[in-house]
Protein backbone atom coordinates (compact mmCIF):
# COMPACT_ATOMS: atom_id res chain seq x y z
CA UNK A 1 0.00 0.00 0.00
CA UNK A 2 1.12 3.41 -0.69
CA UNK A 3 0.84 5.16 2.80
CA UNK A 4 3.36 8.51 3.54
CA UNK A 5 2.87 10.30 6.43
CA UNK A 6 1.46 13.56 3.74
CA UNK A 7 -1.43 11.06 2.99
CA UNK A 8 -2.87 11.50 6.38
CA UNK A 9 -5.04 14.01 5.35
CA UNK A 10 -5.27 14.09 1.34
CA UNK A 11 -6.45 16.90 0.05
CA UNK A 12 -9.17 16.24 -3.17
CA UNK A 13 -8.38 18.63 -5.96
CA UNK A 14 -10.91 19.89 -9.31
CA UNK A 15 -9.78 22.21 -11.63
CA UNK A 16 -6.18 22.71 -9.06
CA UNK A 17 -8.96 23.89 -6.27
CA UNK A 18 -9.22 22.57 -3.20
CA UNK A 19 -12.70 20.68 -2.59
CA UNK A 20 -12.41 18.01 0.05
CA UNK A 21 -10.53 16.90 3.03
CA UNK A 22 -10.23 13.23 3.98
CA UNK A 23 -9.36 12.86 7.36
CA UNK A 24 -7.84 9.19 7.99
CA UNK A 25 -7.58 9.05 11.73
CA UNK A 26 -9.63 11.59 13.60
CA UNK A 27 -9.18 11.77 16.99
CA UNK A 28 -12.61 11.11 18.81
CA UNK A 29 -14.36 10.17 21.33
CA UNK A 30 -14.78 6.17 21.23
CA UNK A 31 -18.94 6.89 21.80
CA UNK A 32 -19.47 8.89 18.08
CA UNK A 33 -17.89 5.29 15.94
CA UNK A 34 -14.35 6.83 14.98
CA UNK A 35 -14.12 7.06 11.38
CA UNK A 36 -12.55 7.99 8.52
CA UNK A 37 -14.43 11.28 6.76
CA UNK A 38 -14.87 13.75 4.61
CA UNK A 39 -14.81 17.56 5.80
CA UNK A 40 -14.86 19.99 4.82
CA UNK A 41 -16.22 19.32 1.09
CA UNK A 42 -17.19 22.55 -0.61
CA UNK A 43 -18.33 24.25 -4.05
CA UNK A 44 -15.79 25.54 -6.18
CA UNK A 45 -16.62 29.30 -5.49
CA UNK A 46 -15.42 27.36 -2.11
CA UNK A 47 -18.73 27.56 0.17
CA UNK A 48 -19.00 24.86 2.84
CA UNK A 49 -21.62 21.76 1.91
CA UNK A 50 -20.93 19.52 4.87
CA UNK A 51 -20.60 19.88 9.17
CA UNK A 52 -18.46 17.98 11.16
CA UNK A 53 -19.59 17.03 14.72
CA UNK A 54 -22.16 19.67 15.14
CA UNK A 55 -24.34 20.20 18.50
CA UNK A 56 -27.83 18.59 17.40
CA UNK A 57 -25.81 15.24 16.60
CA UNK A 58 -22.15 15.11 17.22
CA UNK A 59 -21.67 11.61 15.70
CA UNK A 60 -22.49 13.13 12.49
CA UNK A 61 -18.90 13.83 10.51
CA UNK A 62 -19.21 15.03 6.95
CA UNK A 63 -19.47 12.66 4.62
CA UNK A 64 -18.63 9.02 4.68
CA UNK A 65 -20.28 5.26 5.74
CA UNK A 66 -21.71 4.71 8.75
CA UNK A 67 -23.64 1.40 10.04
CA UNK A 68 -26.01 1.73 13.58
CA UNK A 69 -26.32 -1.83 13.62
CA UNK A 70 -23.27 -4.93 12.60
CA UNK A 71 -24.28 -7.70 14.64
CA UNK A 72 -25.57 -5.43 17.23
CA UNK A 73 -22.25 -3.16 17.07
CA UNK A 74 -23.09 0.72 16.16
CA UNK A 75 -20.49 1.70 13.78
CA UNK A 76 -22.99 4.81 13.48
CA UNK A 77 -21.82 6.72 16.59
CA UNK A 78 -24.73 8.13 19.60
CA UNK A 79 -27.13 6.08 20.82
CA UNK A 80 -28.49 3.77 18.43
CA UNK A 81 -32.68 2.29 18.78
CA UNK A 82 -32.72 -1.40 20.37
CA UNK A 83 -35.46 -2.82 20.38
CA UNK A 84 -37.39 -3.44 23.31
CA UNK A 85 -36.15 -0.48 25.19
CA UNK A 86 -35.99 2.68 22.41
CA UNK A 87 -32.65 5.17 22.19
CA UNK A 88 -29.85 3.30 24.03
CA UNK A 89 -26.07 3.88 24.61
CA UNK A 90 -24.74 0.74 23.37
CA UNK A 91 -21.24 -0.37 25.96
CA UNK A 92 -20.08 -1.68 22.15
CA UNK A 93 -19.23 0.96 19.87
CA UNK A 94 -17.21 0.08 17.22
CA UNK A 95 -14.77 1.91 14.65
CA UNK A 96 -13.39 2.49 11.14
CA UNK A 97 -9.88 1.96 11.14
CA UNK A 98 -7.82 3.10 7.88
CA UNK A 99 -5.35 0.48 6.93
CA UNK A 100 -3.62 2.53 3.94
CA UNK A 101 -3.79 3.73 0.51
CA UNK A 102 -3.85 1.60 -2.00
CA UNK A 103 -3.81 4.61 -4.65
CA UNK A 104 -4.00 8.21 -4.08
CA UNK A 105 -3.89 11.28 -5.93
CA UNK A 106 -5.26 15.15 -6.21
CA UNK A 107 -8.37 14.04 -7.91
CA UNK A 108 -9.37 10.65 -5.79
CA UNK A 109 -7.91 7.61 -3.87
CA UNK A 110 -8.42 3.85 -3.02
CA UNK A 111 -8.36 3.42 0.99
CA UNK A 112 -8.85 0.16 2.93
CA UNK A 113 -10.32 -0.09 6.07
CA UNK A 114 -11.15 -2.34 9.09
CA UNK A 115 -14.09 -2.22 11.08
CA UNK A 116 -13.46 -3.65 14.52
CA UNK A 117 -15.43 -3.55 17.53
CA UNK A 118 -14.66 -5.89 20.85
CA UNK A 119 -14.92 -8.89 19.52
CA UNK A 120 -12.16 -8.12 16.86
CA UNK A 121 -12.18 -7.59 13.31
CA UNK A 122 -15.91 -7.67 11.57
CA UNK A 123 -15.82 -6.10 7.92
CA UNK A 124 -12.92 -5.16 5.77
CA UNK A 125 -13.77 -2.08 3.48
CA UNK A 126 -12.33 -0.71 0.23
CA UNK A 127 -13.35 2.44 -0.36
CA UNK A 128 -13.07 4.53 -3.67
CA UNK A 129 -13.29 8.42 -3.67
CA UNK A 130 -13.08 10.23 -7.08
CA UNK A 131 -13.65 14.28 -7.84
CA UNK A 132 -14.63 14.97 -11.40
CA UNK A 133 -14.85 18.95 -12.82
CA UNK A 134 -18.64 18.97 -14.63
CA UNK A 135 -19.04 22.38 -15.49
CA UNK A 136 -17.35 25.65 -14.34
CA UNK A 137 -20.16 25.71 -11.27
CA UNK A 138 -20.09 22.10 -10.34
CA UNK A 139 -17.96 18.55 -9.75
CA UNK A 140 -18.73 15.60 -8.58
CA UNK A 141 -18.24 13.27 -5.80
CA UNK A 142 -18.07 9.52 -6.96
CA UNK A 143 -17.77 7.36 -3.89
CA UNK A 144 -17.95 3.77 -3.85
CA UNK A 145 -17.70 1.31 -0.67
CA UNK A 146 -17.21 -2.83 -0.55
CA UNK A 147 -17.86 -4.23 2.59
CA UNK A 148 -16.90 -7.65 3.28
CA UNK A 149 -17.06 -10.20 6.03
CA UNK A 150 -14.18 -10.90 7.18
CA UNK A 151 -15.72 -13.52 10.29
CA UNK A 152 -16.46 -17.17 9.92
CA UNK A 153 -20.12 -16.45 10.32
CA UNK A 154 -22.76 -15.06 8.76
CA UNK A 155 -23.49 -11.48 9.96
CA UNK A 156 -26.11 -8.82 8.91
CA UNK A 157 -26.60 -4.85 8.81
CA UNK A 158 -29.51 -3.21 10.65
CA UNK A 159 -30.84 0.63 11.01
CA UNK A 160 -33.14 1.87 13.62
CA UNK A 161 -36.54 0.78 11.46
CA UNK A 162 -35.31 -2.85 11.04
CA UNK A 163 -35.18 -2.45 14.93
CA UNK A 164 -38.52 -1.14 15.19
CA UNK A 165 -38.08 2.21 14.96
CA UNK A 166 -40.48 3.30 11.47
CA UNK A 167 -39.23 5.47 9.10
CA UNK A 168 -35.32 5.71 10.86
CA UNK A 169 -33.62 3.34 7.75
CA UNK A 170 -30.66 5.23 8.13
CA UNK A 171 -27.21 3.50 7.53
CA UNK A 172 -24.94 3.67 4.44
CA UNK A 173 -23.67 6.25 3.00
CA UNK A 174 -23.97 9.82 4.77
CA UNK A 175 -23.62 13.28 3.78
CA UNK A 176 -24.63 15.73 6.36
CA UNK A 177 -25.00 18.79 4.89
CA UNK A 178 -24.61 22.44 5.64
CA UNK A 179 -27.38 23.90 8.40
CA UNK A 180 -28.87 27.59 7.56
CA UNK A 181 -31.89 29.16 8.69
CA UNK A 182 -33.88 27.85 6.37
CA UNK A 183 -34.41 24.30 5.58
CA UNK A 184 -33.07 23.11 2.52
CA UNK A 185 -35.44 22.19 -0.91
CA UNK A 186 -35.82 18.63 -1.45
CA UNK A 187 -36.63 16.87 -4.77
CA UNK A 188 -36.71 14.52 -7.34
CA UNK A 189 -36.98 14.27 -10.88
CA UNK A 190 -41.24 13.96 -9.87
CA UNK A 191 -41.52 14.53 -6.32
CA UNK A 192 -41.54 17.48 -3.85
CA UNK A 193 -40.66 17.69 -0.05
CA UNK A 194 -38.69 16.15 2.75
CA UNK A 195 -42.15 14.10 3.64
CA UNK A 196 -42.84 12.87 0.38
CA UNK A 197 -39.44 12.07 -0.43
CA UNK A 198 -38.03 10.19 2.37
CA UNK A 199 -37.95 6.53 2.19
CA UNK A 200 -38.37 6.75 -1.54
CA UNK A 201 -36.51 4.99 -3.89
CA UNK A 202 -35.34 7.74 -7.08
CA UNK A 203 -32.57 7.76 -9.20
CA UNK A 204 -31.67 11.14 -8.34
CA UNK A 205 -32.28 13.56 -4.93
CA UNK A 206 -31.77 16.83 -4.71
CA UNK A 207 -31.16 19.09 -1.73
CA UNK A 208 -30.76 22.79 -2.45
CA UNK A 209 -29.84 25.63 0.12
CA UNK A 210 -29.38 29.39 -0.06
CA UNK A 211 -26.25 29.37 -2.91
CA UNK A 212 -25.70 25.54 -3.03
CA UNK A 213 -27.53 22.36 -4.31
CA UNK A 214 -26.11 18.71 -3.80
CA UNK A 215 -27.97 15.75 -5.77
CA UNK A 216 -27.40 12.41 -5.21
CA UNK A 217 -27.79 9.82 -7.21
CA UNK A 218 -27.31 6.15 -6.73
CA UNK A 219 -24.68 5.01 -9.78
CA UNK A 220 -24.91 1.51 -9.95
CA UNK A 221 -28.64 -0.48 -10.63
CA UNK A 222 -28.41 -2.28 -6.78
CA UNK A 223 -27.58 0.91 -5.34
CA UNK A 224 -30.53 2.36 -6.78
CA UNK A 225 -32.88 -0.24 -5.38
CA UNK A 226 -32.25 1.44 -2.02
CA UNK A 227 -34.20 4.18 -0.71
CA UNK A 228 -33.41 7.66 0.60
CA UNK A 229 -32.83 8.90 3.89
CA UNK A 230 -34.04 12.36 4.40
CA UNK A 231 -33.86 15.25 6.49
CA UNK A 232 -33.94 19.00 5.90
CA UNK A 233 -36.34 20.37 8.82
CA UNK A 234 -34.35 19.33 11.60
CA UNK A 235 -31.29 18.99 10.09
CA UNK A 236 -29.85 18.71 6.27
CA UNK A 237 -28.94 14.88 5.73
CA UNK A 238 -28.95 12.80 2.96
CA UNK A 239 -27.85 9.21 2.87
CA UNK A 240 -28.87 5.78 0.88
CA UNK A 241 -30.72 3.31 3.14
CA UNK A 242 -29.17 -0.22 3.13
CA UNK A 243 -31.13 -1.36 5.89
CA UNK A 244 -34.77 0.04 4.48
CA UNK A 245 -37.64 -2.62 5.67
CA UNK A 246 -35.05 -5.45 6.55
CA UNK A 247 -31.35 -6.39 7.83
CA UNK A 248 -28.78 -6.80 5.30
CA UNK A 249 -27.17 -10.20 5.25
CA UNK A 250 -23.16 -10.55 4.44
CA UNK A 251 -21.75 -14.09 4.96
CA UNK A 252 -18.41 -15.06 5.28
CA UNK A 253 -16.25 -13.54 2.44
CA UNK A 254 -19.05 -11.91 0.95
CA UNK A 255 -18.98 -8.63 -0.04
CA UNK A 256 -21.77 -5.60 -0.60
CA UNK A 257 -20.78 -2.95 -2.99
CA UNK A 258 -23.02 0.68 -3.01
CA UNK A 259 -21.73 3.38 -5.25
CA UNK A 260 -23.14 7.40 -4.73
CA UNK A 261 -22.18 10.19 -6.94
CA UNK A 262 -22.83 13.26 -5.77
CA UNK A 263 -23.39 16.39 -7.74
CA UNK A 264 -21.51 20.10 -5.48
CA UNK A 265 -22.94 22.80 -7.41
CA UNK A 266 -22.70 26.40 -6.86
CA UNK A 267 -26.45 27.83 -6.88
CA UNK A 268 -30.23 26.89 -6.92
CA UNK A 269 -30.70 24.59 -9.55
CA UNK A 270 -34.04 23.40 -10.86
CA UNK A 271 -35.01 19.83 -11.60
CA UNK A 272 -33.83 20.48 -15.27
CA UNK A 273 -30.25 21.39 -14.25
CA UNK A 274 -29.84 18.83 -12.06
CA UNK A 275 -31.15 15.74 -14.16
CA UNK A 276 -28.42 16.67 -16.98
CA UNK A 277 -26.01 17.26 -14.22
CA UNK A 278 -26.48 13.71 -13.02
CA UNK A 279 -26.80 12.41 -16.06
CA UNK A 280 -23.14 14.02 -16.87
CA UNK A 281 -21.57 12.48 -13.53
CA UNK A 282 -22.95 9.52 -13.69
CA UNK A 283 -22.72 8.58 -17.77
CA UNK A 284 -20.05 10.69 -18.78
Amino acid sequence: MNTTPHDESPVLRVAGRPVGRYHTRPELSPRLSPRPYLHPVTTLSGTAVTEFSPADHLHHLGVGVAVPDVEGRNFWGGRTYVRGQGPTEPADHGAQRHSGFRSIGPDGFVAELRWVAAVGELLRERRTVAATRLTDSAWALDLTFSLTNTTPKPLSLGSPATNGRPGAAYGGFFWRARKEPAAPRVFTADTEGEEAVHGTRADWLALAGAGWTLVFAGATERTRQDPWFVRAAQYPGVGSSLAHTERLPIGPGDTVVRRVVTVVADGTLGRSEAAALVRGAVHP
